[in-house]
């Protein structure tokens, strides 16, 4: 059986065969938000399931594919669609794309996602700035061996998300006079979305925004020693403060603020 560092050489080896070379940015774009990565210029594209010892995308939303080019004058590397730990997969599956933009000796990392408004402040079209995060997935991909090659027994997550970077995307909000939020992520397993006994469980613990996906991507981001920034969009209430919640609504959001979205983040790019 192959180790996790035989197969990353398999991996790497072969994305860099389909042209990959340096990369400045690795982007992992969200439910709704893969659009993004069609503005690439002079882009590779690796379906993933040509890619060995990747795992395929199944979520409605997700055009499962690495894009490489050039976007905002920096060399990036986007991942058109996750995957989920809902999907069934394995955690360690979940976070393998991080592991191999790291092997590839990408410096930095930006994460997006779709998730449910906690903070009662918040409205469905709110871009929130990832300040922190909360894991109640009730699993760390973290658990096992540990390879000191790829990073530290314990790593510390006192700063998961790059401060630096987010006073610029800050700065970058107030030149477009976007109202952008800042808040605490929690993720949790889901498929199902929160009950409100949850979501009244997740504000009181100090989470803004809950999803079912990022945090084990951010921890195994931070343990590599990947810079990372993050963003939400805030598809939609939570559970208990609207009557309804459906993929579908999901999807709609991310359609209405997709522009404002992609300028935020091509702007925060080319000042970084």
């Amino acid at each position: 059986m192959l180790t996790l560092l035989e197969n990353l050489q398999e991996t790497v080896s072969y994305i860099k065969e389909q042209g990959v070379k340096e990369i400045d940015f690795a982007l992992i774009l969200g439910s709704g938000l893969g659009e993004l990565a069609d503005e690439i210029e002079e882009a590779i594209k690796i379906p993933y399931q040509t890619i060995p010892h990747f795992p395929v995308s199944t979520v409605v939303g997700h055009a499962g594919q690495l894009v490489y080019g050039t976007l905002a004058g920096k060399k990036v590397l986007a991942m058109q669609g996750r995957f989920h730990y809902y999907e069934g997969y394995a955690i360690d599956t979940v976070v393998y794309p991080v592991r191999v933009i790291a092997t590839l000796k990408a410096h930095s990392i930006i994460v997006t996602n779709a998730s449910g408004g906690v903070n009662t402040n918040f409205v469905p079209g709110d871009l929130m700035l990832i300040t922190d995060q909360i894991n109640n997935m009730g699993v760390n991909p973290l658990i096992g061996t540990n390879f000191d090659e790829l990073g530290p027994r314990f790593p510390d997550m006192s700063q998961a998300f790059d401060q630096a970077y987010q006073e610029v995307t800050k700065c970058v909000a107030a030149k477009m006079n976007l109202a952008l939020k800042e808040g605490v992520y929690m993720g949790g397993t889901g498929p199902t979305y929160e009950t409100p006994a949850e979501i009244r469980f997740a504000r009181t613990v100090g989470a803004d925004a809950v999803g079912m996906s990022t945090v084990p991507e951010v921890i195994v981001a931070v343990h590599s020693g990947l810079r990372v920034l993050g963003i939400s969009c805030i598809t939609n209430l939570a559970a208990g403060m609207q009557k309804t919640l459906n993929h579908e609504e999901v999807i709609e959001t991310t359609e209405r603020v997709k522009s404002e979205f992609k300028t935020l983040l091509k702007e925060t790019l080319r000042m970084l």
